[in-house]
């Protein structure tokens, strides 16, 4: 990493405005991602997680999905703005990746282990969040700004059969990505000592 660790933490924000270019290549992204994937914890060792990146075309048609299905749920006077948000800050980036989570996996846990049956799918959600956000980290520390955005499941059937995806696989969340032309508003944090308790 370019920056130590608390820097990455702390240069991560939301970007709406990207591009289609990238200051790495592809295969930076994809390793990236590969030890996201690897390394991120989970529970009982469960490895549910799935990602998939998309670039180019793929990239593309992904968000042309996404739009052509708010089509059917959006009023028409109103659609003009959603697909200008779309197109606009989704769409006009360098890739996507999506995150999902294999519920085999989860099924399975909570088959073999009874006692924490209903735990294990929000175990699930707790792996795909630490997948996202470590995911988000990087690329920013790599030049890239990046969104996340959650048109899931309206959008879920489509996509497993368009990229011919396990129908095991639940959508989660989507990643936008792309190189910043625009800096983030300025954050407002709340007080830490209200949100912190420190016993000695």
């Amino acid at each position: 990493m370019a920056n130590n660790l608390k820097e990455a933490i702390m240069n991560r924000r939301t970007y709406y405005s990207i591009s289609d270019k990238s200051p790495v290549s592809n295969e930076t992204i994809v390793d990236t991602v590969r030890l996201v994937v690897k390394h991120v914890p989970s529970a009982f060792n469960s490895q549910s997680a799935r990602l998939v990146v998309l670039f180019g075309e793929n990239h593309k048609k992904f968000w042309n999905i996404v739009k052509e299905t708010l089509r059917k749920y959006t009023p028409e006077n109103k659609f003009a703005a959603t697909e200008a948000k779309i197109d606009g800050a989704f769409a006009a980036g360098y890739g996507t990746i999506l995150f999902f989570e294999d519920q085999s996996v989860v099924k399975n846990l909570q088959n073999s282990f009874a006692l924490y049956s209903e735990k294990f799918p929000v175990w699930s959600q707790h792996t795909s969040a630490m997948h996202q956000y470590l995911t988000w980290v990087l690329l920013e520390d790599a030049g890239l700004g990046a969104s996340l955005q959650h048109y899931n499941p309206i959008i879920d059937e489509e996509v497993l059969k368009t990229w011919n995806l396990d129908s095991n696989w639940s959508l989660v969340a989507q990643m936008p990505f792309g190189l910043p032309t625009e800096k983030p508003g300025e954050k407002e944090y709340s007080d830490l000592d209200k949100r912190i308790k420190v016993f000695y």
